[in-house]
């Protein structure tokens, strides 16, 4: 009777666990525009600076549009001068030995929206991993997982805003959140990894949403 009331015990605690990933995911989305202004969300250009290294600076544009379509610009000397992208057929990024763009067959573009957006459709299951401090703020940890691919997601337990998230090669961490529009976005991204050869700190001064982009904005 026991080992049956511990196994009871047991489901519930599961069932609970995964009720409240739900919640907190539920929460991030709502407060942070609520799920239709993020699927009216068409695309975003991310204008500031990027800093890598200690005193490496330079200004950065970011274009992103549905489905994938994505572009890195950076300014060196005062011309712009494109890092990184996908065109919806080929996806690019700057081979600096050889100082020019080239296409790498192996590019797997990043989906528009984040991961937990319609999570359940896309195949994931949810666990939440308890409370955990970022910095020291007070964070709930969830766990997203499809297949053998895992990401981790840290949201203030006050303010449910995504303060950092894990993925399988690159940590990011968000802060300086403000309103665009109908949408909470985080103005500072701070990247790093575990080989620490792409690390960054990026802050911007703009963001503008759904602007339409002239044709060829993406292309190679």
């Amino acid at each position: 009777m026991k080992k049956l009331l511990f196994v009871f015990v047991l489901i519930l605690s599961q069932l609970s666990f995964a009720q409240t990933a739900k919640e907190i995911i539920d929460k991030n989305i709502e407060l942070s525009g609520g799920l239709t202004n993020w699927k009216l969300l068409n695309s975003v250009l991310l204008q500031g600076k990027v800093i890598l290294g200690i005193k490496d600076e330079y200004p950065i544009k970011i274009y992103q549009q549905r489905p994938n379509l994505t572009k890195t610009v950076i300014s060196i000397g005062g011309k712009e001068t494109a890092i990184e992208g996908f065109d919806g057929t080929r996806g690019y990024a700057m081979n600096y030995a050889a100082n020019k763009l080239q296409v790498y067959p192996e590019y797997i573009p990043e989906s528009f929206d984040n991961d937990f957006i319609d999570w359940e459709n896309k195949g994931f299951d949810a666990k939440y991993a308890g409370k955990e401090k970022v910095g020291e703020i007070y964070c709930h940890k969830v766990e997203l997982t499809k297949n053998v691919n895992k990401n981790i997601y840290y949201f203030d337990v006050k303010t449910y805003m995504l303060l950092k998230e894990i993925k399988k090669d690159e940590t990011l961490v968000y802060a300086d959140y403000k309103k665009v529009g109908n949408l909470s976005m985080p103005f500072r991204i701070e990247s790093s990894s575990t080989k620490k050869d792409g690390d960054f700190v990026m802050i911007l001064n703009r963001i503008d949403v759904n602007k339409v982009f002239p044709a060829n904005t993406f292309k190679f």
